[in-house]
Protein backbone atom coordinates (compact mmCIF):
# COMPACT_ATOMS: atom_id res chain seq x y z
CA UNK A 1 0.00 0.00 0.00
CA UNK A 2 2.82 2.43 0.87
CA UNK A 3 4.46 1.88 -2.52
CA UNK A 4 1.15 2.47 -4.32
CA UNK A 5 0.52 5.67 -2.34
CA UNK A 6 4.07 6.83 -3.04
CA UNK A 7 3.55 6.28 -6.76
CA UNK A 8 0.26 8.16 -6.83
CA UNK A 9 1.54 11.06 -4.73
CA UNK A 10 4.70 11.35 -6.83
CA UNK A 11 2.50 12.41 -9.74
CA UNK A 12 1.85 15.64 -7.82
CA UNK A 13 5.54 16.58 -7.82
CA UNK A 14 6.17 20.22 -8.75
CA UNK A 15 9.35 21.37 -10.46
CA UNK A 16 8.84 25.12 -10.44
CA UNK A 17 11.39 27.06 -8.37
CA UNK A 18 9.26 29.64 -6.55
CA UNK A 19 10.49 31.65 -3.58
CA UNK A 20 8.35 31.16 -0.44
CA UNK A 21 7.10 34.16 1.47
CA UNK A 22 8.62 34.98 4.85
CA UNK A 23 7.03 34.38 8.23
CA UNK A 24 6.64 37.11 10.80
CA UNK A 25 9.40 37.23 13.39
CA UNK A 26 7.01 36.09 16.14
CA UNK A 27 7.34 32.46 14.97
CA UNK A 28 11.14 32.36 14.87
CA UNK A 29 13.27 31.11 17.77
CA UNK A 30 15.45 33.73 19.44
CA UNK A 31 18.93 32.63 18.42
CA UNK A 32 21.09 35.05 20.41
CA UNK A 33 21.52 32.57 23.27
CA UNK A 34 22.63 29.85 20.87
CA UNK A 35 25.17 32.16 19.18
CA UNK A 36 26.55 33.14 22.60
CA UNK A 37 26.74 29.50 23.72
CA UNK A 38 28.74 28.45 20.64
CA UNK A 39 31.14 31.36 21.19
CA UNK A 40 31.48 30.26 24.81
CA UNK A 41 32.20 26.66 23.78
CA UNK A 42 34.92 27.80 21.42
CA UNK A 43 36.65 29.76 24.17
CA UNK A 44 36.18 27.12 26.89
CA UNK A 45 39.47 25.68 28.16
CA UNK A 46 37.93 23.12 30.53
CA UNK A 47 37.13 20.19 28.22
CA UNK A 48 34.66 18.62 30.67
CA UNK A 49 32.68 21.86 30.80
CA UNK A 50 33.03 22.17 27.03
CA UNK A 51 31.36 18.79 26.45
CA UNK A 52 28.49 19.75 28.78
CA UNK A 53 27.95 22.97 26.84
CA UNK A 54 27.93 21.09 23.54
CA UNK A 55 25.15 18.86 24.87
CA UNK A 56 23.29 22.03 25.85
CA UNK A 57 23.71 23.40 22.30
CA UNK A 58 22.41 20.22 20.70
CA UNK A 59 19.44 20.31 23.10
CA UNK A 60 18.64 23.86 21.97
CA UNK A 61 18.93 22.93 18.30
CA UNK A 62 16.75 19.83 18.59
CA UNK A 63 14.09 21.63 20.60
CA UNK A 64 13.34 23.82 17.57
CA UNK A 65 12.52 20.73 15.47
CA UNK A 66 13.78 22.73 12.50
CA UNK A 67 16.38 19.99 12.02
CA UNK A 68 14.86 16.51 11.72
CA UNK A 69 17.44 13.70 11.51
CA UNK A 70 16.47 10.71 9.35
CA UNK A 71 19.48 8.37 9.50
CA UNK A 72 23.21 8.40 10.17
CA UNK A 73 25.32 8.10 7.06
CA UNK A 74 27.41 5.40 5.59
CA UNK A 75 28.83 5.60 2.07
CA UNK A 76 28.32 3.26 -0.86
CA UNK A 77 30.37 3.12 -4.02
CA UNK A 78 31.24 0.82 -6.90
CA UNK A 79 34.82 0.24 -7.96
CA UNK A 80 36.12 -2.11 -10.60
CA UNK A 81 38.34 -4.98 -9.51
CA UNK A 82 41.02 -3.53 -11.82
CA UNK A 83 41.21 -0.39 -9.64
CA UNK A 84 43.19 -0.19 -6.42
CA UNK A 85 44.59 2.44 -4.04
CA UNK A 86 41.62 4.82 -3.76
CA UNK A 87 40.94 5.67 -0.13
CA UNK A 88 38.41 7.71 1.82
CA UNK A 89 37.95 8.88 5.40
CA UNK A 90 34.99 9.24 7.75
CA UNK A 91 34.29 12.74 6.43
CA UNK A 92 33.62 11.65 2.83
CA UNK A 93 36.94 12.93 1.47
CA UNK A 94 38.25 10.70 -1.33
CA UNK A 95 41.89 10.51 -2.42
CA UNK A 96 42.81 9.34 -5.91
CA UNK A 97 46.45 10.33 -6.45
CA UNK A 98 47.93 6.99 -5.35
CA UNK A 99 45.38 4.80 -7.14
CA UNK A 100 46.18 2.39 -9.95
CA UNK A 101 44.10 1.16 -12.88
CA UNK A 102 45.16 -2.10 -14.43
CA UNK A 103 46.36 -1.45 -17.97
CA UNK A 104 45.76 2.31 -17.87
CA UNK A 105 47.18 5.56 -16.53
CA UNK A 106 43.70 7.17 -16.36
CA UNK A 107 40.92 6.76 -13.79
CA UNK A 108 37.42 7.48 -15.12
CA UNK A 109 34.89 8.25 -12.42
CA UNK A 110 31.79 10.09 -11.30
CA UNK A 111 31.34 11.97 -8.02
CA UNK A 112 28.53 14.40 -8.84
CA UNK A 113 27.26 16.80 -11.47
CA UNK A 114 28.65 20.24 -12.34
CA UNK A 115 30.55 21.45 -9.25
CA UNK A 116 29.34 24.59 -7.53
CA UNK A 117 32.75 26.12 -6.71
CA UNK A 118 36.34 24.94 -7.21
CA UNK A 119 38.04 27.49 -4.97
CA UNK A 120 38.73 25.47 -1.77
CA UNK A 121 37.88 28.48 0.40
CA UNK A 122 34.46 28.87 -1.21
CA UNK A 123 33.40 25.26 -1.64
CA UNK A 124 30.90 23.78 0.84
CA UNK A 125 30.02 20.42 -0.77
CA UNK A 126 31.61 16.98 -0.33
CA UNK A 127 32.21 16.47 -4.06
CA UNK A 128 33.83 19.91 -4.18
CA UNK A 129 36.08 18.94 -1.27
CA UNK A 130 37.22 15.83 -3.19
CA UNK A 131 38.09 18.02 -6.20
CA UNK A 132 39.95 20.44 -3.92
CA UNK A 133 41.96 17.54 -2.48
CA UNK A 134 42.90 16.49 -6.01
CA UNK A 135 44.22 19.93 -6.96
CA UNK A 136 45.28 21.79 -3.80
CA UNK A 137 46.89 21.03 -0.47
CA UNK A 138 47.08 22.07 3.16
CA UNK A 139 49.56 21.95 5.98
CA UNK A 140 48.25 18.49 6.94
CA UNK A 141 46.33 15.71 5.21
CA UNK A 142 44.94 12.21 5.88
CA UNK A 143 46.58 8.89 5.06
CA UNK A 144 44.85 5.72 3.91
CA UNK A 145 44.15 4.71 7.54
CA UNK A 146 42.42 8.01 8.28
CA UNK A 147 45.31 9.36 10.35
CA UNK A 148 46.56 12.93 10.10
CA UNK A 149 50.02 13.43 8.62
CA UNK A 150 52.10 16.44 7.49
CA UNK A 151 51.51 17.60 3.93
CA UNK A 152 52.85 21.04 2.94
CA UNK A 153 54.22 21.36 6.46
CA UNK A 154 56.84 19.05 7.94
CA UNK A 155 55.60 19.51 11.50
CA UNK A 156 54.74 22.07 14.15
CA UNK A 157 55.50 23.34 17.62
CA UNK A 158 52.88 24.56 20.09
CA UNK A 159 53.39 26.79 23.11
CA UNK A 160 52.88 25.42 26.61
CA UNK A 161 49.56 27.24 26.98
CA UNK A 162 48.31 25.74 23.69
CA UNK A 163 47.71 29.15 22.14
CA UNK A 164 50.56 29.59 19.65
CA UNK A 165 51.32 27.16 16.82
CA UNK A 166 54.36 27.44 14.59
CA UNK A 167 54.29 25.32 11.43
CA UNK A 168 57.46 24.64 9.46
CA UNK A 169 56.99 24.51 5.69
CA UNK A 170 58.31 21.75 3.46
CA UNK A 171 61.24 22.87 1.28
CA UNK A 172 60.86 23.34 -2.47
CA UNK A 173 57.08 23.72 -2.68
CA UNK A 174 55.85 25.06 -6.03
CA UNK A 175 52.63 26.22 -7.59
CA UNK A 176 51.72 24.50 -10.86
CA UNK A 177 53.12 27.49 -12.78
CA UNK A 178 56.53 26.90 -11.21
CA UNK A 179 56.49 29.81 -8.76
CA UNK A 180 57.42 29.28 -5.11
CA UNK A 181 54.71 28.32 -2.61
CA UNK A 182 55.54 29.50 0.92
CA UNK A 183 54.00 30.24 4.30
CA UNK A 184 53.08 33.67 2.92
CA UNK A 185 50.56 31.98 0.63
CA UNK A 186 48.88 30.40 3.63
CA UNK A 187 48.82 33.72 5.49
CA UNK A 188 47.13 35.37 2.51
CA UNK A 189 44.70 32.50 1.95
CA UNK A 190 43.51 32.22 5.55
CA UNK A 191 43.00 35.96 5.89
CA UNK A 192 41.08 35.96 2.62
CA UNK A 193 38.85 33.02 3.68
CA UNK A 194 38.09 34.60 7.07
CA UNK A 195 37.31 38.05 5.69
CA UNK A 196 33.53 38.66 5.40
CA UNK A 197 34.09 40.35 2.03
CA UNK A 198 35.06 36.97 0.54
CA UNK A 199 31.73 35.42 1.51
CA UNK A 200 33.15 31.97 2.32
CA UNK A 201 30.55 29.64 3.84
CA UNK A 202 33.22 28.23 6.12
CA UNK A 203 34.66 31.54 7.31
CA UNK A 204 33.41 30.78 10.83
CA UNK A 205 35.90 27.91 11.09
CA UNK A 206 38.64 30.54 11.47
CA UNK A 207 37.02 32.21 14.47
CA UNK A 208 39.20 30.33 16.96
CA UNK A 209 42.16 32.38 15.73
CA UNK A 210 42.84 35.71 17.43
CA UNK A 211 41.76 38.75 15.46
CA UNK A 212 38.96 37.01 13.57
CA UNK A 213 37.58 38.02 11.15
CA UNK A 214 39.45 40.99 9.70
CA UNK A 215 42.74 40.95 11.61
CA UNK A 216 43.60 37.27 11.77
CA UNK A 217 46.68 36.57 13.91
CA UNK A 218 48.45 34.49 11.26
CA UNK A 219 51.98 35.55 10.35
CA UNK A 220 54.46 34.10 7.87
CA UNK A 221 58.16 34.58 8.55
CA UNK A 222 60.06 36.89 6.21
CA UNK A 223 61.66 33.93 4.44
CA UNK A 224 58.30 32.11 4.16
CA UNK A 225 59.61 29.06 6.01
CA UNK A 226 57.29 29.20 9.03
CA UNK A 227 53.68 30.12 9.74
CA UNK A 228 52.76 31.32 13.24
CA UNK A 229 49.14 31.11 14.38
CA UNK A 230 47.87 32.70 17.60
CA UNK A 231 44.71 31.10 18.95
CA UNK A 232 42.06 32.76 21.11
CA UNK A 233 41.80 29.54 23.15
CA UNK A 234 43.24 26.01 22.98
CA UNK A 235 41.82 23.97 20.09
CA UNK A 236 41.44 20.20 20.46
CA UNK A 237 41.08 19.70 16.69
CA UNK A 238 43.72 22.11 15.36
CA UNK A 239 45.41 19.59 13.05
CA UNK A 240 42.04 18.50 11.67
CA UNK A 241 41.49 22.10 10.59
CA UNK A 242 44.89 22.10 8.89
CA UNK A 243 43.70 19.20 6.69
CA UNK A 244 40.35 20.80 5.80
CA UNK A 245 40.08 22.37 2.30
CA UNK A 246 38.99 25.81 3.57
CA UNK A 247 42.50 26.04 5.09
CA UNK A 248 44.29 25.21 1.82
CA UNK A 249 46.49 27.81 0.15
CA UNK A 250 45.37 29.63 -3.02
CA UNK A 251 47.65 31.74 -5.28
CA UNK A 252 47.13 35.45 -4.65
CA UNK A 253 48.42 36.53 -8.05
CA UNK A 254 45.92 34.30 -9.87
CA UNK A 255 43.03 35.14 -7.57
CA UNK A 256 43.52 38.89 -8.01
CA UNK A 257 44.29 38.72 -11.74
CA UNK A 258 40.73 37.60 -12.52
CA UNK A 259 38.31 40.21 -13.80
CA UNK A 260 36.04 41.60 -11.07
CA UNK A 261 37.76 39.36 -8.48
CA UNK A 262 36.71 41.59 -5.57
CA UNK A 263 33.01 41.10 -6.35
CA UNK A 264 33.34 37.53 -7.58
CA UNK A 265 36.02 35.76 -5.52
CA UNK A 266 35.42 32.51 -7.44
CA UNK A 267 36.14 34.10 -10.84
CA UNK A 268 39.69 32.75 -11.09
CA UNK A 269 38.52 29.09 -11.13
CA UNK A 270 35.74 29.33 -13.70
CA UNK A 271 37.72 27.83 -16.58
CA UNK A 272 40.43 25.13 -16.80
CA UNK A 273 44.11 25.89 -16.42
CA UNK A 274 43.99 27.86 -13.16
CA UNK A 275 47.07 27.62 -10.94
CA UNK A 276 47.01 24.84 -8.32
CA UNK A 277 49.35 23.20 -5.81
CA UNK A 278 48.14 19.60 -5.55
CA UNK A 279 48.57 16.33 -7.43
CA UNK A 280 46.40 17.33 -10.40
CA UNK A 281 45.47 20.40 -12.44
CA UNK A 282 42.16 20.89 -14.24
CA UNK A 283 43.10 20.94 -17.94
CA UNK A 284 39.79 20.43 -19.74
CA UNK A 285 36.22 21.23 -18.73
CA UNK A 286 33.13 20.71 -20.84
CA UNK A 287 30.59 22.25 -18.52
CA UNK A 288 27.83 19.92 -17.30
CA UNK A 289 29.49 17.03 -19.11
CA UNK A 290 33.08 16.24 -18.13
CA UNK A 291 36.29 17.42 -16.44
CA UNK A 292 39.85 16.22 -17.01
CA UNK A 293 42.48 16.57 -14.30
CA UNK A 294 46.09 16.00 -15.43
CA UNK A 295 49.10 15.22 -13.24
CA UNK A 296 50.86 18.34 -11.94
CA UNK A 297 54.63 17.88 -12.42
CA UNK A 298 55.35 20.65 -9.90
CA UNK A 299 53.55 18.86 -7.05
CA UNK A 300 56.10 18.09 -4.33
CA UNK A 301 55.19 14.36 -4.30
CA UNK A 302 54.67 14.01 -8.06
CA UNK A 303 57.06 11.05 -8.29
CA UNK A 304 54.63 8.99 -6.19
CA UNK A 305 51.45 10.08 -7.98
CA UNK A 306 50.51 6.97 -9.91
CA UNK A 307 47.83 8.17 -12.33
CA UNK A 308 48.39 10.62 -15.16
CA UNK A 309 44.74 11.64 -15.48
CA UNK A 310 41.43 11.73 -13.64
CA UNK A 311 38.50 11.81 -16.06
CA UNK A 312 35.29 12.94 -14.35
CA UNK A 313 31.83 12.30 -15.74
CA UNK A 314 29.55 15.14 -14.59
CA UNK A 315 26.04 13.90 -13.91
CA UNK A 316 23.48 13.59 -11.12
CA UNK A 317 21.40 11.03 -13.02
CA UNK A 318 22.24 7.84 -11.13
CA UNK A 319 20.57 5.69 -13.80
CA UNK A 320 22.85 7.18 -16.47
CA UNK A 321 25.86 6.93 -14.13
CA UNK A 322 25.23 3.25 -13.45
CA UNK A 323 24.71 2.59 -17.16
CA UNK A 324 28.09 4.21 -17.85
CA UNK A 325 29.67 1.94 -15.23
CA UNK A 326 28.05 -1.15 -16.74
CA UNK A 327 29.27 -0.12 -20.19
CA UNK A 328 32.84 0.21 -18.90
CA UNK A 329 33.00 3.97 -19.45
CA UNK A 330 33.74 4.75 -15.79
CA UNK A 331 35.69 2.77 -13.20
CA UNK A 332 34.39 4.33 -9.97
CA UNK A 333 30.96 5.70 -9.00
CA UNK A 334 29.58 6.64 -5.58
CA UNK A 335 25.89 6.39 -6.37
CA UNK A 336 23.63 3.73 -7.87
CA UNK A 337 19.88 3.72 -8.56
CA UNK A 338 17.87 2.80 -5.50
CA UNK A 339 16.20 -0.13 -7.25
CA UNK A 340 19.59 -1.70 -8.06
CA UNK A 341 21.04 -1.79 -4.54
CA UNK A 342 19.67 -5.18 -3.49
CA UNK A 343 20.93 -6.79 -6.69
CA UNK A 344 24.40 -5.32 -6.23
CA UNK A 345 25.01 -6.05 -2.55
CA UNK A 346 26.69 -9.38 -3.22
CA UNK A 347 28.97 -7.99 -5.92
CA UNK A 348 32.67 -7.73 -5.04
CA UNK A 349 32.62 -4.33 -6.74
CA UNK A 350 29.93 -2.92 -4.42
CA UNK A 351 31.30 -1.36 -1.22
CA UNK A 352 29.82 0.16 1.95
CA UNK A 353 32.12 2.17 4.23
CA UNK A 354 31.61 4.17 7.40
CA UNK A 355 30.90 7.89 7.41
CA UNK A 356 30.49 10.33 10.28
CA UNK A 357 27.41 12.36 9.52
CA UNK A 358 23.64 12.62 9.35
CA UNK A 359 21.05 12.65 6.57
CA UNK A 360 18.28 14.99 7.71
CA UNK A 361 15.57 17.34 6.56
CA UNK A 362 15.32 20.96 7.61
CA UNK A 363 12.79 23.75 7.79
CA UNK A 364 13.36 27.38 6.89
CA UNK A 365 12.20 28.99 10.14
CA UNK A 366 11.36 32.15 8.19
CA UNK A 367 9.04 30.35 5.77
CA UNK A 368 5.47 31.58 5.37
CA UNK A 369 4.49 28.08 6.53
CA UNK A 370 4.78 29.47 10.06
CA UNK A 371 3.15 32.85 9.45
CA UNK A 372 0.92 33.91 12.32
CA UNK A 373 2.27 31.26 14.68
CA UNK A 374 4.05 31.74 17.99
CA UNK A 375 7.50 30.19 18.51
CA UNK A 376 5.86 27.38 20.48
CA UNK A 377 3.27 26.73 17.77
CA UNK A 378 5.91 26.69 15.02
CA UNK A 379 7.98 24.22 17.05
CA UNK A 380 4.90 22.05 17.56
CA UNK A 381 4.21 22.03 13.80
CA UNK A 382 7.73 20.87 13.05
CA UNK A 383 7.66 18.25 15.80
CA UNK A 384 4.42 16.90 14.31
CA UNK A 385 6.19 16.43 10.97
CA UNK A 386 8.94 14.52 12.75
CA UNK A 387 6.46 12.18 14.45
CA UNK A 388 4.89 11.32 11.08
CA UNK A 389 8.10 10.34 9.28
CA UNK A 390 8.78 6.60 9.12
CA UNK A 391 12.58 6.46 9.29
CA UNK A 392 12.78 2.68 9.41
CA UNK A 393 10.76 2.41 6.18
CA UNK A 394 13.03 4.94 4.47
CA UNK A 395 16.10 2.90 5.43
CA UNK A 396 14.49 -0.42 4.48
CA UNK A 397 13.20 0.67 1.06
CA UNK A 398 15.51 3.51 -0.01
CA UNK A 399 18.76 3.43 1.97
CA UNK A 400 19.00 -0.38 2.00
CA UNK A 401 22.57 -0.33 3.37
CA UNK A 402 22.01 -0.86 7.09
CA UNK A 403 22.03 2.84 7.94
CA UNK A 404 21.08 3.58 11.54
CA UNK A 405 17.89 5.58 12.10
CA UNK A 406 18.66 8.94 13.69
CA UNK A 407 16.93 10.51 16.68
CA UNK A 408 19.72 13.02 17.30
CA UNK A 409 21.76 15.30 15.03
CA UNK A 410 25.21 14.36 16.35
CA UNK A 411 26.02 10.86 15.00
CA UNK A 412 27.12 7.85 16.99
CA UNK A 413 30.89 7.48 17.24
CA UNK A 414 31.73 11.17 17.23
CA UNK A 415 34.44 12.01 19.75
CA UNK A 416 33.72 14.23 22.75
CA UNK A 417 37.01 16.14 22.60
CA UNK A 418 38.43 14.48 25.70
CA UNK A 419 39.04 10.88 24.68
CA UNK A 420 35.48 9.54 24.85
CA UNK A 421 32.35 9.31 22.68
CA UNK A 422 29.93 12.24 22.71
CA UNK A 423 26.69 10.38 22.04
CA UNK A 424 26.56 8.29 25.22
CA UNK A 425 24.62 8.53 28.44
CA UNK A 426 26.80 9.04 31.50
CA UNK A 427 26.70 10.64 34.93
CA UNK A 428 27.07 14.10 33.39
CA UNK A 429 24.41 13.86 30.68
CA UNK A 430 21.46 11.63 29.77
CA UNK A 431 19.58 11.93 26.48
CA UNK A 432 15.83 12.51 26.87
CA UNK A 433 14.82 9.29 25.05
CA UNK A 434 16.30 5.85 24.46
CA UNK A 435 14.56 4.48 21.37
CA UNK A 436 14.69 0.90 20.11
CA UNK A 437 15.23 0.34 16.40
CA UNK A 438 13.61 -2.53 14.53
CA UNK A 439 16.87 -4.49 14.68
CA UNK A 440 16.88 -4.20 18.47
CA UNK A 441 19.56 -1.52 18.77
CA UNK A 442 18.99 1.02 21.51
CA UNK A 443 19.55 4.57 20.28
CA UNK A 444 19.89 7.51 22.63
CA UNK A 445 18.42 10.77 21.39
CA UNK A 446 15.51 13.17 21.50
CA UNK A 447 12.44 11.20 20.41
CA UNK A 448 11.03 7.74 19.75
CA UNK A 449 11.50 6.20 16.33
CA UNK A 450 7.97 4.84 16.07
CA UNK A 451 5.53 6.79 13.91
CA UNK A 452 3.04 8.58 16.18
CA UNK A 453 0.04 9.86 14.22
CA UNK A 454 -2.01 10.62 17.33
CA UNK A 455 0.85 12.59 18.86
CA UNK A 456 1.29 14.53 15.62
CA UNK A 457 -2.40 15.43 15.54
CA UNK A 458 -2.30 16.70 19.11
CA UNK A 459 0.71 18.88 18.32
CA UNK A 460 -0.95 20.33 15.23
CA UNK A 461 -4.03 21.10 17.30
CA UNK A 462 -1.78 22.94 19.76
CA UNK A 463 -0.51 24.92 16.79
CA UNK A 464 -4.06 26.02 15.93
CA UNK A 465 -5.08 23.49 13.27
CA UNK A 466 -8.52 21.90 13.15
CA UNK A 467 -9.25 18.24 12.35
CA UNK A 468 -12.09 16.20 11.01
CA UNK A 469 -11.28 12.89 12.64
CA UNK A 470 -7.64 12.17 11.79
CA UNK A 471 -7.49 14.49 8.79
CA UNK A 472 -6.85 18.21 8.69
CA UNK A 473 -9.97 20.28 8.29
CA UNK A 474 -10.42 22.22 5.05
CA UNK A 475 -10.60 25.29 7.31
CA UNK A 476 -6.91 24.94 8.29
CA UNK A 477 -4.99 23.18 5.52
CA UNK A 478 -1.21 22.72 5.43
CA UNK A 479 0.62 22.86 2.13
CA UNK A 480 4.41 22.60 2.13
CA UNK A 481 6.97 22.48 -0.64
CA UNK A 482 9.99 20.19 -0.26
CA UNK A 483 13.25 21.10 -1.98
CA UNK A 484 15.69 18.41 -3.10
CA UNK A 485 18.37 17.83 -5.69
CA UNK A 486 18.01 15.15 -8.35
CA UNK A 487 18.82 11.52 -7.64
CA UNK A 488 16.54 8.53 -7.29
CA UNK A 489 17.37 8.09 -3.61
CA UNK A 490 16.68 11.69 -2.62
CA UNK A 491 13.43 11.79 -4.59
CA UNK A 492 12.35 8.41 -3.18
CA UNK A 493 12.90 9.67 0.37
CA UNK A 494 10.84 12.75 -0.50
CA UNK A 495 8.04 10.51 -1.76
CA UNK A 496 8.13 8.44 1.43
CA UNK A 497 7.74 11.57 3.53
CA UNK A 498 5.05 12.84 1.17
CA UNK A 499 2.89 9.82 1.90
CA UNK A 500 3.71 9.94 5.64
CA UNK A 501 2.51 13.54 5.90
CA UNK A 502 -0.55 12.78 3.78
CA UNK A 503 -1.69 10.44 6.59
CA UNK A 504 -3.09 13.52 8.36
CA UNK A 505 -3.88 15.52 5.22
CA UNK A 506 -0.65 17.57 4.87
CA UNK A 507 -0.13 18.35 1.19
CA UNK A 508 3.60 18.16 0.40
CA UNK A 509 4.78 18.91 -3.11
CA UNK A 510 8.31 18.15 -4.29
CA UNK A 511 10.59 20.59 -6.12
CA UNK A 512 13.79 19.24 -7.68
CA UNK A 513 16.67 21.39 -8.89
CA UNK A 514 20.09 20.79 -10.44
CA UNK A 515 22.85 20.36 -7.86
CA UNK A 516 24.41 23.83 -8.03
CA UNK A 517 20.99 25.53 -8.20
CA UNK A 518 19.81 23.42 -5.25
CA UNK A 519 22.79 24.51 -3.15
CA UNK A 520 22.13 28.20 -3.82
CA UNK A 521 18.37 27.94 -3.23
CA UNK A 522 18.92 26.20 0.08
CA UNK A 523 21.66 28.56 1.21
CA UNK A 524 19.54 31.61 0.38
CA UNK A 525 16.49 30.30 2.25
CA UNK A 526 14.35 29.88 -0.85
CA UNK A 527 12.45 26.89 0.52
CA UNK A 528 9.93 25.74 3.14
CA UNK A 529 11.33 22.28 3.85
CA UNK A 530 14.50 20.82 2.31
CA UNK A 531 16.72 17.78 1.90
CA UNK A 532 19.92 18.13 3.89
CA UNK A 533 22.96 16.09 4.82
CA UNK A 534 26.07 16.85 6.81
CA UNK A 535 29.26 14.83 6.83
CA UNK A 536 31.48 16.04 9.64
CA UNK A 537 34.51 18.06 8.55
CA UNK A 538 36.44 16.80 11.57
CA UNK A 539 35.74 14.54 14.53
CA UNK A 540 34.37 16.96 17.11
CA UNK A 541 30.72 17.89 17.83
CA UNK A 542 31.43 21.62 17.50
CA UNK A 543 31.65 21.10 13.73
CA UNK A 544 27.98 20.09 13.62
CA UNK A 545 26.90 22.77 16.08
CA UNK A 546 28.75 25.89 14.94
CA UNK A 547 27.23 25.57 11.45
CA UNK A 548 23.90 26.81 12.89
CA UNK A 549 25.11 30.17 14.21
CA UNK A 550 23.44 33.24 12.73
CA UNK A 551 26.47 34.27 10.66
CA UNK A 552 27.38 30.80 9.39
CA UNK A 553 27.25 30.28 5.64
CA UNK A 554 25.88 26.78 6.32
CA UNK A 555 22.91 27.97 8.42
CA UNK A 556 20.29 26.85 5.89
CA UNK A 557 17.50 26.99 8.50
CA UNK A 558 18.06 30.78 8.60
CA UNK A 559 18.23 30.86 12.41
CA UNK A 560 18.67 34.43 13.64
CA UNK A 561 18.63 35.90 10.14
Amino acid sequence: MKKLLAFLLAAMMLLACAVPAMADEGSEPDWTEYDALIADIKSETDFVAREAKMHQAEDMLMQTYAVIPIYHYNDLYMQRSTVDGIYANLFGFKYFQYATVEGSDTLSLNLASEPDKLDPALNSSVDGACLAIASFGGLYTYDAEGNLKPDFATGYEVSEDGLTYTFTMRDGLKWSDGTDLTAKDFEYSWKRAANPATGADYSYMFDGIKGYPEDLAVTASEDGKTLTVEMASPCAYMLDLMAFPAFYAVPQQSVEAAADWENNPNAWTLEPGFVVSGPYQLTDWTHNESMTYTKNPNYYDAENVTLEKLQFMLSADDTAIYAAYQAGDVDFIDTVPTDEIQNLKDSEEFHIIDNLGTYYVAFNVKSDLFAGKTVEQANAMREAFSKLIDREYIIETVGQCEQKPANAFIPEGMADGQGGVFKTNDDAYTYPVTATAENGDELDGYYDLAVDVEGAIELLKEAGFEFDGEMLSANTPISVEYLTNEGTGHVAIAECMQQDLAAVGINMTIRTCDWNVFLEERKNGNFDFAREGWLADFNDPINMLEMWTTDSGNNDCQFGR
